[in-house]
């Protein structure tokens, strides 16, 4: 597959995280892709981050954003599809660093008919904070970036307890492993997972009537298998590094609970309010570029 594949990264108010991030995605190995901010009210720091890395990275990259109005990161992700102009479309954290061969890797695993969902490593609140805080000191011992780390640092991070495990960087092929859980949708991560465009486009994108933390990627895991669109597993593949932050406010989740367990009980495909009812994607630094 050698289609142009769009990385969608959705942030909110982490400008550093989203540096880091960025940084990563201009190291692939792979340069056929696009990167796409999905913004969900940002504000300035976030906005001079992303037109920092336009002018700096060697691929395309473009920034959508929306009023903040909450967690409203289904109607964002369906902002960013629609200004993507990939094939395939990658769907990033704003906070998981993603290693060299991050999207050569799922590259390798895009199949017709399959979606794939890959996993993370947990960062230490510490050591997220000597990245972020000191990432960029050359005299500094852990200056180098996570996506420039090799196994050694990796191990020696480990045993003092900076990453929760070191399984997701392996590399291991799998083969007919991958799709053993293909009609599964519970234990996916909605963190690093990845779509053809054309079956987004079949279940209408994420729904935004999920509003608040929780439940929205679970609810278009649901509708895809539903489409007999099949999950394919992204470990030992894919893995990216997850930097620590609070935990997110909770307060909507038992209301989008139950609207899962609506979708789960009927038939339904299509969003309710998804890629057809969010609005023409309006890039930031185009509209910058114009003035």
């Amino acid at each position: 597959m050698d289609d142009l594949i769009s990385v969608i990264v959705s942030t909110y108010n982490r400008a550093d995280a989203l540096d880091a991030v960025l940084r990563a995605l201009s190291r692939q190995s792979d340069r056929r892709f696009e990167i796409v901010v999905a913004d969900d009210g940002s504000g300035a720091a976030t906005r001079r981050v992303v037109g920092d890395w336009a002018v700096r990275a060697t691929v395309p990259v473009k920034h959508v954003w929306h009023e903040d109005s909450g967690f409203r990161l289904a109607e964002i992700r369906n902002l960013g599809i629609r200004a993507s102009a990939g094939r395939y479309v990658i769907f990033l954290d704003g906070d998981c660093i993603p290693r060299r061969d991050f999207v050569a890797a799922h590259r390798r695993l895009a199949e017709p008919g399959w979606f794939v969902t890959g996993n993370r490593i947990l960062m230490s609140r510490e050591l997220t904070a000597r990245v972020l805080e000191k990432g960029s000191d050359p005299g500094n011992e852990l200056h180098l970036e996570p996506e420039l780390w090799g196994l050694a640092k990796h191990l020696s991070l480990r045993r003092r307890g900076d990453l929760n495990r070191l399984a997701p960087l392996l590399s291991l092929p799998l083969g007919a492993l991958r799709k053993r859980r293909a009609c599964q949708w519970k234990g996916a991560s909605g963190s690093n997972m990845a779509f053809w465009r054309a079956h987004l486009d079949a279940v209408d994108g994420f729904d935004a009537a999920f509003k608040g933390w929780g439940r929205e990627d679970s609810d278009i895991f649901i509708r895809l298998i539903r489409a007999r669109v099949r999950r394919k597993d992204g470990r030992f593949a894919t893995g990216v590094l997850h930097l620590w932050h609070r935990e997110a406010d909770r307060s909507g989740l038992d209301a989008n609970e139950r609207q899962l367990a609506d979708v789960m009980q009927g038939d339904t495909i299509k969003a309710q309010r998804g890629l057809s009812s969010c609005g023409q994607a309006h890039d930031v630094l185009a509209g910058e570029a114009a003035r």
